[in-house]
């Protein structure tokens, strides 16, 4: 075996500007799936992280109607109860549950103001003691939410950065009023979240999908939500799971137990889950679909550059007709021949799928400063160029090798 390398080696070095055009075709082919399989990763991994986000794992399950969230400022729909206390902690001791929240909500939250400041669009919550950390959501000046603030009459508010802002154009907020709906309300602190992430934006499409527009949110306690709203609301819930692969199974969980809320009459209402998980998914078998198709074109590259292996060896084989004819003259066997060129074409090809390697790798990261595209070097499909670039050497090297082998010793001779 050695010595068919050191053989093999030698020939190739001998010729060689034949062998790196020979080598060409299996370098581009290579090259091009290296760097196409690197962009579908990468795009692949950009879209789960957009979509999943910065790693709290959450899941929304919320009321909707006709496929769509349910409108709170319609009124509460009938049929509907709150969530009980059994059905929250039968949610939150689901296996993958690391922590559950129920909440009401209003996207639109009208009549926030402070004086003659308004927050207009702004979104209100009420939520319970779970919300904070189910959530991830920290409180960077002035205090959280504590159990008093749940049964106290006082009534209490936190702001995110955005309401604050707007509300508060001078001074510190914290200890600040603020008026919804005309019911005056304390700021006790300013909220944001504990991890800060922005979603990659790359194209239009890429913005529509991703971007919301970020208005002021405001967190109260759920006790103090029906002074403002209404009574025996119905909640939504979020739920952190403990891993991304656990959201699906949990979302749909928690869906089904808060489903039990709804009342038999009402098959238009359903509680859902968001589940960002498979709709990651999706955008991924679609971008995934398109590229494969340009692995499938760029396979032809492949192809071509196997025939030109299988033209050159032949080449070599007619080239080196009498040192076959002497060594099988001299005793050697149709296999030691055989093994020769196999070797020599599965080396060729094997060097050249190394270079295409890195030729692909380059190719990559160029494509992605050029066009902004995402890129993940996939080091399975690195060591699958170089394992299928061998096997390109022994299918199309095994014609040549098989003439050579079952050359006459002495028409070999004589062709000299």
């Amino acid at each position: 075996m050695l010595e068919n390398l050191h053989f093999a080696f030698r020939g190739i070095w001998s010729h060689k500007m034949r062998s790196f055009l020979t080598m060409l075709g299996v370098i581009i082919g290579i090259a091009s799936i290296i760097a196409i399989v690197s962009t579908i990763t990468g795009t692949n991994r950009q879209i789960m992280q957009n979509l999943v986000g910065a790693g709290n794992n959450n899941v929304t399950i919320s009321l909707q109607q006709g496929g769509s969230d349910y409108y709170m400022d319609n009124g509460a729909p009938s049929g509907v109860t709150v969530a009980s206390d059994d059905q929250r902690e039968e949610i939150r001791s689901l296996d993958g549950v690391e922590d559950a929240s129920f909440y009401q909500s209003r996207s639109y939250g009208m009549d926030i103001t402070n004086g003659a400041l308004s927050l207009d669009g702004a979104a209100v919550y009420g939520v319970d003691d779970h919300y904070m950390s189910t959530v991830g959501l920290v409180v960077y000046r002035g205090r959280p939410f504590v159990k008093q603030d749940y049964s106290s009459p006082d009534k209490v508010v936190l702001l995110d950065e955005n309401a604050a802002e707007t509300l508060f154009t001078d001074g510190d907020p914290v200890g600040g009023t603020i008026e919804i709906s005309g019911e005056p309300f304390t700021v006790i602190g300013l909220y944001r979240k504990s991890s800060t992430f922005q979603p990659t934006i790359n194209s239009i499409s890429d913005y529509q999908t991703y971007y919301q527009q970020e208005y002021g949110t405001v967190l109260m306690p759920d006790t103090d939500w029906p002074i403002v709203y209404a009574y025996d609301e119905p909640v939504n819930c979020v739920v952190r799971a403990k891993s991304v692969k656990d959201m699906s199974a949990v979302g749909k969980n928690a869906a089904e137990i808060m489903n039990e809320c709804i009342s038999s009459d009402q098959s238009d209402l359903s509680y859902n889950a968001e589940d960002l998980v498979e709709k990651a998914k999706s955008q991924q078998e679609l971008a995934s679909s398109t590229n494969n198709l340009l692995i499938w074109v760029a396979s032809i590259a492949l192809l071509v550059g196997g025939i030109g292996v299988m033209n050159i060896m032949l080449v070599s084989v007619t080239e080196r007709t009498s040192e076959i004819g002497l060594k099988k003259a001299l005793g050697a066997r149709k296999k030691s021949i055989l093994a020769q060129f196999l070797t020599e074409s599965a080396l060729l090809t094997s060097i050249g799928g190394v270079l295409g390697v890195v030729a692909g790798i380059i190719m990559a990261y160029v494509i992605s400063k050029m066009t902004g595209t995402p890129v993940a070097i996939s080091v399975p499909s690195i060591f699958l160029g170089v394992g299928f670039s061998m096997v390109i050497g022994i299918v199309f090297g095994l014609l040549p090798s098989i003439k050579a082998a079952n050359l006459n010793p002495i028409d070999a001779l004589r062709r000299e």
